[in-house]
Protein backbone atom coordinates (compact mmCIF):
# COMPACT_ATOMS: atom_id res chain seq x y z
CA UNK A 1 0.00 0.00 0.00
CA UNK A 2 0.86 3.44 -0.81
CA UNK A 3 1.67 6.05 2.15
CA UNK A 4 -0.28 9.29 2.54
CA UNK A 5 1.09 11.69 -0.19
CA UNK A 6 4.31 13.93 1.40
CA UNK A 7 3.56 17.72 1.17
CA UNK A 8 6.01 18.03 -1.89
CA UNK A 9 4.35 15.77 -3.89
CA UNK A 10 1.05 17.45 -3.06
CA UNK A 11 2.62 20.54 -3.99
CA UNK A 12 4.57 19.43 -7.15
CA UNK A 13 1.24 17.11 -8.47
CA UNK A 14 0.23 20.39 -10.24
CA UNK A 15 2.99 20.06 -12.59
CA UNK A 16 3.00 16.06 -13.19
CA UNK A 17 1.84 14.73 -16.11
CA UNK A 18 -2.15 12.73 -15.85
CA UNK A 19 -1.38 9.01 -16.62
CA UNK A 20 -3.87 5.93 -17.55
CA UNK A 21 -5.61 5.05 -14.55
CA UNK A 22 -8.19 2.74 -13.21
CA UNK A 23 -10.41 3.41 -10.14
CA UNK A 24 -11.55 0.62 -8.90
CA UNK A 25 -14.80 2.06 -6.88
CA UNK A 26 -16.18 -0.05 -3.90
CA UNK A 27 -19.73 2.23 -4.08
CA UNK A 28 -19.78 5.11 -6.51
CA UNK A 29 -22.04 8.15 -6.33
CA UNK A 30 -21.74 9.36 -9.93
CA UNK A 31 -23.32 13.28 -9.53
CA UNK A 32 -26.56 12.29 -12.12
CA UNK A 33 -28.89 11.88 -9.40
CA UNK A 34 -29.31 7.62 -9.90
CA UNK A 35 -28.88 4.98 -7.22
CA UNK A 36 -25.34 4.06 -5.50
CA UNK A 37 -23.80 1.31 -7.85
CA UNK A 38 -21.37 -0.97 -6.60
CA UNK A 39 -18.37 -2.11 -7.62
CA UNK A 40 -16.78 0.02 -10.22
CA UNK A 41 -14.48 0.51 -12.44
CA UNK A 42 -13.89 3.81 -13.79
CA UNK A 43 -10.95 4.60 -16.42
CA UNK A 44 -9.11 7.28 -16.67
CA UNK A 45 -7.11 8.16 -20.20
CA UNK A 46 -4.97 11.68 -19.29
CA UNK A 47 -7.10 14.46 -17.89
CA UNK A 48 -10.47 12.71 -19.26
CA UNK A 49 -12.55 9.38 -17.89
CA UNK A 50 -12.44 7.50 -20.86
CA UNK A 51 -15.61 4.53 -19.66
CA UNK A 52 -17.29 3.70 -16.29
CA UNK A 53 -18.39 0.10 -16.35
CA UNK A 54 -19.34 -2.52 -13.67
CA UNK A 55 -17.29 -4.78 -11.97
CA UNK A 56 -13.64 -4.82 -11.35
CA UNK A 57 -11.33 -4.55 -14.79
CA UNK A 58 -7.69 -3.56 -15.28
CA UNK A 59 -7.02 -3.25 -18.91
CA UNK A 60 -3.34 -3.47 -19.99
CA UNK A 61 -1.38 -0.41 -19.73
CA UNK A 62 -3.27 1.09 -16.74
CA UNK A 63 -2.43 1.87 -13.49
CA UNK A 64 -4.87 0.61 -10.51
CA UNK A 65 -6.12 3.11 -8.07
CA UNK A 66 -8.24 0.75 -5.35
CA UNK A 67 -10.66 2.80 -4.33
CA UNK A 68 -12.28 -0.55 -3.11
CA UNK A 69 -13.44 -0.23 0.52
CA UNK A 70 -14.36 3.38 -0.31
CA UNK A 71 -17.36 5.73 -1.71
CA UNK A 72 -16.23 7.62 -4.97
CA UNK A 73 -17.81 10.76 -5.32
CA UNK A 74 -17.43 13.37 -8.56
CA UNK A 75 -15.04 16.07 -7.44
CA UNK A 76 -17.11 18.93 -5.17
CA UNK A 77 -17.86 22.76 -7.10
CA UNK A 78 -18.32 25.94 -4.31
CA UNK A 79 -20.12 28.31 -6.96
CA UNK A 80 -19.88 31.15 -4.47
CA UNK A 81 -16.38 31.86 -3.50
CA UNK A 82 -14.11 35.03 -3.16
CA UNK A 83 -10.71 32.89 -3.53
CA UNK A 84 -8.93 35.68 -1.37
CA UNK A 85 -10.46 36.60 0.91
CA UNK A 86 -9.96 36.10 4.65
CA UNK A 87 -12.00 34.63 7.36
CA UNK A 88 -13.54 37.51 9.58
CA UNK A 89 -12.34 36.55 13.17
CA UNK A 90 -8.52 36.41 11.74
CA UNK A 91 -7.73 40.16 10.86
CA UNK A 92 -8.90 43.47 10.81
CA UNK A 93 -11.09 43.63 7.31
CA UNK A 94 -10.99 47.74 6.79
CA UNK A 95 -6.70 47.32 7.87
CA UNK A 96 -6.58 44.41 5.79
CA UNK A 97 -8.41 46.34 2.91
CA UNK A 98 -6.05 49.25 2.81
CA UNK A 99 -2.51 47.60 3.54
CA UNK A 100 -2.61 44.97 0.84
CA UNK A 101 -2.34 45.37 -2.66
CA UNK A 102 -3.79 43.20 -5.59
CA UNK A 103 0.04 41.29 -5.33
CA UNK A 104 -0.43 40.28 -1.85
CA UNK A 105 -3.67 39.11 -2.49
CA UNK A 106 -2.66 36.90 -5.29
CA UNK A 107 -0.50 35.16 -2.99
CA UNK A 108 -3.82 34.76 -0.65
CA UNK A 109 -5.42 33.58 -3.37
CA UNK A 110 -2.96 30.77 -4.52
CA UNK A 111 -2.70 29.41 -0.51
CA UNK A 112 -6.43 29.20 -0.21
CA UNK A 113 -7.09 27.97 -4.16
CA UNK A 114 -4.52 25.12 -2.56
CA UNK A 115 -6.77 24.57 0.58
CA UNK A 116 -9.93 24.45 -1.31
CA UNK A 117 -8.34 21.48 -3.39
CA UNK A 118 -7.43 19.49 -0.65
CA UNK A 119 -10.65 19.66 0.67
CA UNK A 120 -12.21 18.20 -2.30
CA UNK A 121 -13.20 21.07 -4.25
CA UNK A 122 -11.83 20.46 -7.82
CA UNK A 123 -14.27 23.55 -9.54
CA UNK A 124 -15.23 27.13 -8.00
CA UNK A 125 -16.70 30.36 -9.12
CA UNK A 126 -15.49 33.16 -7.28
CA UNK A 127 -17.60 35.74 -7.89
CA UNK A 128 -16.14 39.06 -6.62
CA UNK A 129 -12.35 39.89 -7.58
CA UNK A 130 -10.27 41.20 -9.50
CA UNK A 131 -7.29 40.68 -11.37
CA UNK A 132 -5.52 38.69 -8.47
CA UNK A 133 -8.22 36.09 -9.63
CA UNK A 134 -7.93 35.98 -13.18
CA UNK A 135 -4.07 36.01 -12.84
CA UNK A 136 -4.68 32.77 -10.16
CA UNK A 137 -7.22 31.08 -12.36
CA UNK A 138 -4.91 31.21 -15.03
CA UNK A 139 -2.07 30.02 -12.76
CA UNK A 140 -3.89 26.96 -12.36
CA UNK A 141 -5.01 26.68 -15.45
CA UNK A 142 -1.26 26.66 -16.42
CA UNK A 143 0.04 23.90 -13.59
CA UNK A 144 1.67 26.53 -12.11
CA UNK A 145 -0.67 26.64 -9.07
CA UNK A 146 -2.60 23.82 -7.29
CA UNK A 147 -6.32 24.59 -7.00
CA UNK A 148 -9.54 24.02 -8.62
CA UNK A 149 -10.56 25.03 -11.81
CA UNK A 150 -12.09 28.20 -11.69
CA UNK A 151 -14.67 30.75 -13.56
CA UNK A 152 -14.33 34.41 -12.18
CA UNK A 153 -16.52 37.34 -12.36
CA UNK A 154 -13.75 40.32 -11.42
CA UNK A 155 -15.55 42.94 -9.49
CA UNK A 156 -19.11 42.78 -8.40
CA UNK A 157 -20.99 45.55 -10.25
CA UNK A 158 -22.89 47.62 -8.10
CA UNK A 159 -23.86 51.43 -7.52
CA UNK A 160 -22.44 54.23 -5.79
CA UNK A 161 -22.73 54.01 -1.88
CA UNK A 162 -23.63 49.80 -2.70
CA UNK A 163 -22.39 46.71 -1.37
CA UNK A 164 -19.92 46.70 -3.20
CA UNK A 165 -18.29 50.19 -3.13
CA UNK A 166 -15.03 49.98 -1.79
CA UNK A 167 -14.76 53.35 -0.23
CA UNK A 168 -17.46 53.02 1.75
CA UNK A 169 -16.80 54.08 5.73
CA UNK A 170 -13.45 55.15 4.87
CA UNK A 171 -11.81 58.60 4.66
CA UNK A 172 -14.18 59.89 1.80
CA UNK A 173 -10.47 61.56 -0.03
CA UNK A 174 -8.96 58.03 0.03
CA UNK A 175 -9.15 57.02 -3.89
CA UNK A 176 -7.34 54.20 -5.39
CA UNK A 177 -6.89 53.44 -9.14
CA UNK A 178 -9.59 50.31 -9.98
CA UNK A 179 -11.64 51.10 -6.47
CA UNK A 180 -14.39 52.41 -9.72
CA UNK A 181 -14.05 49.25 -11.78
CA UNK A 182 -17.02 47.79 -10.10
CA UNK A 183 -19.14 51.06 -9.70
CA UNK A 184 -22.76 51.27 -12.10
CA UNK A 185 -24.86 53.77 -11.61
CA UNK A 186 -26.38 54.43 -15.06
CA UNK A 187 -27.83 51.31 -17.56
CA UNK A 188 -25.24 52.59 -19.91
CA UNK A 189 -22.54 52.21 -17.10
CA UNK A 190 -23.34 49.23 -16.98
CA UNK A 191 -23.07 48.25 -20.61
CA UNK A 192 -18.99 49.57 -20.25
CA UNK A 193 -18.24 47.76 -16.98
CA UNK A 194 -19.46 44.25 -18.22
CA UNK A 195 -17.98 44.57 -21.70
CA UNK A 196 -14.82 46.08 -20.00
CA UNK A 197 -15.03 42.94 -17.09
CA UNK A 198 -14.91 40.13 -20.79
CA UNK A 199 -12.23 42.25 -21.88
CA UNK A 200 -10.11 41.93 -18.49
CA UNK A 201 -10.62 38.30 -18.58
CA UNK A 202 -14.03 37.62 -16.80
CA UNK A 203 -15.96 34.76 -17.37
CA UNK A 204 -18.81 35.66 -15.77
CA UNK A 205 -20.45 39.20 -13.87
CA UNK A 206 -21.63 39.47 -10.76
CA UNK A 207 -23.91 42.05 -9.51
CA UNK A 208 -25.09 43.71 -6.79
CA UNK A 209 -28.96 44.80 -6.84
CA UNK A 210 -29.59 44.99 -3.25
CA UNK A 211 -27.57 46.30 -0.03
CA UNK A 212 -25.50 44.20 1.86
CA UNK A 213 -24.49 42.89 5.60
CA UNK A 214 -20.76 42.97 5.32
CA UNK A 215 -20.49 46.58 4.29
CA UNK A 216 -20.72 50.06 5.81
CA UNK A 217 -23.97 52.07 4.92
CA UNK A 218 -26.38 50.51 2.98
CA UNK A 219 -29.28 48.20 3.87
CA UNK A 220 -29.75 44.59 2.72
CA UNK A 221 -33.54 45.04 2.43
CA UNK A 222 -33.49 47.91 0.24
CA UNK A 223 -33.30 47.28 -4.04
CA UNK A 224 -30.26 49.72 -4.57
CA UNK A 225 -29.80 48.92 -8.42
CA UNK A 226 -32.42 49.99 -10.80
CA UNK A 227 -34.14 47.50 -12.78
CA UNK A 228 -33.03 49.13 -15.84
CA UNK A 229 -29.53 48.69 -15.06
CA UNK A 230 -30.10 44.97 -13.73
CA UNK A 231 -31.97 44.46 -17.72
CA UNK A 232 -28.68 45.65 -18.86
CA UNK A 233 -26.53 44.29 -17.17
CA UNK A 234 -28.00 40.94 -18.06
CA UNK A 235 -28.25 41.38 -21.49
CA UNK A 236 -24.92 42.82 -22.11
CA UNK A 237 -23.45 39.79 -20.52
CA UNK A 238 -25.80 37.22 -22.12
CA UNK A 239 -24.69 38.52 -25.64
CA UNK A 240 -21.47 38.07 -25.00
CA UNK A 241 -21.58 34.45 -23.69
CA UNK A 242 -21.64 35.15 -19.71
CA UNK A 243 -23.67 34.18 -17.20
CA UNK A 244 -25.10 36.76 -14.32
CA UNK A 245 -24.95 36.04 -10.64
CA UNK A 246 -26.78 38.44 -8.67
CA UNK A 247 -26.44 39.31 -4.76
CA UNK A 248 -29.66 40.19 -3.28
CA UNK A 249 -31.96 39.69 -0.38
CA UNK A 250 -34.89 41.23 -0.16
CA UNK A 251 -38.24 40.00 -1.90
CA UNK A 252 -38.99 42.29 -3.97
CA UNK A 253 -35.06 42.45 -5.28
CA UNK A 254 -35.18 39.05 -6.03
CA UNK A 255 -38.47 39.15 -8.44
CA UNK A 256 -37.22 42.02 -10.38
CA UNK A 257 -33.76 40.43 -10.68
CA UNK A 258 -35.15 37.45 -11.92
CA UNK A 259 -37.54 39.26 -14.38
CA UNK A 260 -34.70 40.87 -15.74
CA UNK A 261 -33.25 37.03 -16.18
CA UNK A 262 -30.40 36.54 -13.66
CA UNK A 263 -28.88 32.88 -13.62
CA UNK A 264 -28.82 33.01 -10.04
CA UNK A 265 -29.81 34.61 -7.14
CA UNK A 266 -26.40 34.29 -4.29
CA UNK A 267 -28.14 34.38 -0.87
CA UNK A 268 -31.61 35.20 -1.31
CA UNK A 269 -32.18 35.64 2.47
CA UNK A 270 -35.35 37.43 2.78
CA UNK A 271 -37.52 35.47 -0.27
CA UNK A 272 -41.17 34.76 0.12
CA UNK A 273 -43.29 32.34 -1.67
CA UNK A 274 -44.04 34.69 -4.47
CA UNK A 275 -40.37 35.35 -5.09
CA UNK A 276 -39.13 31.82 -4.60
CA UNK A 277 -41.99 30.77 -6.99
CA UNK A 278 -40.95 33.63 -9.59
CA UNK A 279 -37.14 31.92 -9.27
CA UNK A 280 -38.64 28.30 -10.25
CA UNK A 281 -40.77 28.83 -12.69
CA UNK A 282 -37.66 31.20 -14.38
CA UNK A 283 -35.31 28.24 -13.74
CA UNK A 284 -33.06 30.82 -11.26
CA UNK A 285 -30.90 29.36 -9.13
CA UNK A 286 -30.98 29.49 -5.82
CA UNK A 287 -26.86 29.57 -3.99
CA UNK A 288 -28.20 30.04 -0.20
CA UNK A 289 -24.28 30.66 1.12
CA UNK A 290 -25.33 29.19 4.83
CA UNK A 291 -21.53 29.14 5.61
CA UNK A 292 -21.04 32.98 5.69
CA UNK A 293 -23.70 33.37 8.06
CA UNK A 294 -22.63 31.72 10.42
CA UNK A 295 -18.82 32.37 10.27
CA UNK A 296 -20.05 36.03 10.61
CA UNK A 297 -22.45 35.53 13.42
CA UNK A 298 -19.40 34.20 15.11
CA UNK A 299 -17.40 37.09 14.27
CA UNK A 300 -19.46 39.58 15.26
CA UNK A 301 -20.12 38.22 18.52
CA UNK A 302 -17.46 37.26 19.39
CA UNK A 303 -15.18 39.74 17.66
CA UNK A 304 -17.09 42.94 16.56
CA UNK A 305 -13.98 45.06 16.51
CA UNK A 306 -12.47 43.14 13.81
CA UNK A 307 -15.37 43.80 10.98
CA UNK A 308 -16.29 47.09 8.74
CA UNK A 309 -17.47 50.09 10.44
CA UNK A 310 -21.19 49.57 11.94
CA UNK A 311 -21.81 45.57 10.11
CA UNK A 312 -21.45 43.50 13.50
CA UNK A 313 -25.49 45.27 14.40
CA UNK A 314 -26.38 44.14 10.88
CA UNK A 315 -24.42 40.68 11.19
CA UNK A 316 -26.65 40.06 14.65
CA UNK A 317 -29.75 41.02 13.35
CA UNK A 318 -29.77 39.07 9.36
CA UNK A 319 -27.42 36.19 9.87
CA UNK A 320 -29.31 33.76 11.79
CA UNK A 321 -32.58 34.38 8.81
CA UNK A 322 -30.96 32.65 6.03
CA UNK A 323 -31.41 29.27 8.04
CA UNK A 324 -35.11 29.97 9.32
CA UNK A 325 -35.94 30.15 5.74
CA UNK A 326 -34.51 27.81 4.17
CA UNK A 327 -37.31 25.33 4.74
CA UNK A 328 -39.29 27.18 2.70
CA UNK A 329 -36.83 27.09 0.06
CA UNK A 330 -36.83 23.55 0.18
CA UNK A 331 -40.65 23.17 0.00
CA UNK A 332 -40.60 25.10 -2.83
CA UNK A 333 -38.93 23.33 -5.51
CA UNK A 334 -36.29 25.93 -6.94
CA UNK A 335 -33.11 24.86 -7.70
CA UNK A 336 -30.15 25.12 -5.45
CA UNK A 337 -26.28 25.00 -5.83
CA UNK A 338 -23.78 24.76 -3.51
CA UNK A 339 -22.03 27.90 -2.13
CA UNK A 340 -19.96 29.13 0.89
CA UNK A 341 -18.91 32.69 0.29
CA UNK A 342 -15.82 32.31 1.65
CA UNK A 343 -12.00 31.68 0.33
CA UNK A 344 -9.70 30.98 3.56
CA UNK A 345 -11.57 28.45 5.65
CA UNK A 346 -13.71 25.59 5.50
CA UNK A 347 -15.92 24.96 2.45
CA UNK A 348 -17.20 21.34 3.42
CA UNK A 349 -19.48 23.25 6.19
CA UNK A 350 -21.83 24.05 3.74
CA UNK A 351 -22.71 19.95 3.38
CA UNK A 352 -24.14 19.61 7.13
CA UNK A 353 -26.15 23.14 6.68
CA UNK A 354 -27.91 22.30 4.25
CA UNK A 355 -28.68 19.05 5.63
CA UNK A 356 -29.76 19.84 9.00
CA UNK A 357 -32.14 22.73 6.56
CA UNK A 358 -34.09 19.32 5.60
CA UNK A 359 -32.35 18.28 2.32
CA UNK A 360 -31.45 15.07 1.61
CA UNK A 361 -28.27 13.83 1.74
CA UNK A 362 -27.77 12.51 -1.98
CA UNK A 363 -29.76 16.29 -2.97
CA UNK A 364 -27.20 18.07 -1.26
CA UNK A 365 -24.36 16.07 -2.61
CA UNK A 366 -25.67 16.81 -5.88
CA UNK A 367 -25.89 20.57 -4.85
CA UNK A 368 -21.86 20.69 -4.77
CA UNK A 369 -21.99 18.49 -8.25
CA UNK A 370 -24.89 18.27 -10.92
CA UNK A 371 -26.50 21.78 -10.04
CA UNK A 372 -23.23 23.52 -9.54
CA UNK A 373 -21.84 22.43 -12.85
CA UNK A 374 -24.78 23.22 -14.60
CA UNK A 375 -25.26 26.62 -13.19
CA UNK A 376 -21.64 27.42 -14.62
CA UNK A 377 -22.58 26.25 -17.67
CA UNK A 378 -20.05 23.24 -17.94
CA UNK A 379 -22.29 20.04 -17.59
CA UNK A 380 -20.33 18.39 -19.94
CA UNK A 381 -17.20 18.61 -18.44
CA UNK A 382 -17.74 18.70 -14.26
CA UNK A 383 -19.73 18.21 -11.85
CA UNK A 384 -20.42 13.71 -12.54
CA UNK A 385 -18.14 10.68 -13.47
CA UNK A 386 -19.12 9.57 -16.60
CA UNK A 387 -17.44 9.34 -20.33
CA UNK A 388 -15.74 12.32 -21.59
CA UNK A 389 -15.72 14.43 -17.86
CA UNK A 390 -12.81 15.76 -16.31
CA UNK A 391 -11.43 12.36 -14.06
CA UNK A 392 -12.14 14.66 -10.70
CA UNK A 393 -12.68 12.45 -8.19
CA UNK A 394 -13.03 12.55 -4.41
CA UNK A 395 -13.23 9.23 -2.06
CA UNK A 396 -14.36 8.88 1.85
CA UNK A 397 -14.67 5.74 3.96
CA UNK A 398 -18.27 4.97 4.71
CA UNK A 399 -21.65 5.74 3.50
CA UNK A 400 -22.09 10.11 3.05
CA UNK A 401 -25.79 9.11 2.54
CA UNK A 402 -26.13 8.08 6.07
CA UNK A 403 -23.68 10.75 7.44
CA UNK A 404 -22.93 13.25 5.51
CA UNK A 405 -20.05 14.29 7.63
CA UNK A 406 -17.67 12.14 5.70
CA UNK A 407 -17.81 14.76 2.78
CA UNK A 408 -15.44 17.00 5.14
CA UNK A 409 -11.91 17.11 4.46
CA UNK A 410 -11.93 14.07 1.88
CA UNK A 411 -9.17 12.01 2.42
CA UNK A 412 -8.85 11.00 -1.32
CA UNK A 413 -8.72 13.99 -3.80
CA UNK A 414 -7.87 13.53 -7.87
CA UNK A 415 -8.38 16.88 -10.07
CA UNK A 416 -7.72 15.74 -13.90
CA UNK A 417 -6.74 12.66 -13.47
CA UNK A 418 -3.56 13.21 -11.10
CA UNK A 419 -3.94 12.77 -7.29
CA UNK A 420 -3.60 15.63 -4.97
CA UNK A 421 -4.32 14.32 -1.84
CA UNK A 422 -4.30 10.34 -0.52
CA UNK A 423 -4.69 10.13 3.48
CA UNK A 424 -6.17 7.07 4.99
CA UNK A 425 -7.52 5.50 2.08
CA UNK A 426 -6.04 2.41 0.51
CA UNK A 427 -4.16 2.13 -3.10
CA UNK A 428 -2.48 -0.27 -5.23
CA UNK A 429 1.04 -0.74 -5.95
CA UNK A 430 0.92 -0.66 -9.89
Amino acid sequence: MLKALSLAAVLMASAAHAENLVVHAGTLIDGSGAPPRKSVSILIDGDKIAQVKDGFSTPAGYRVVDLSKATVLPGFIDVHVHIGAKLPSTTNATEDWVTHSALDRAFDDAVYARAMLQQGFTSARDVGGSDDSVAVRNAIDAGKVAGPRLWVALEALGPTAGHGDPRSGLDPDLYHPGWEQGIVDTPEQARMRVREHKRRGADLIKIMPSGGIASTGDDPRQQLMTDAEMQTAVETAHSLGMKVAAHIYPAAAIEAAVRAGVDSVEHGSFATDEALALMKAKGTYLVPTLTVFDVFYRAASEHPELLTPGTAQKELANDLLPKQNMPRALKSGVKIAYGTDLGQGDHTLEFSLLTASGMSPMDTILTATRNGADLIGASDKIGAISTGHYADIVAVNGDPLKDITLLRHAPFVMKGGIIYRQNDVPTAQP
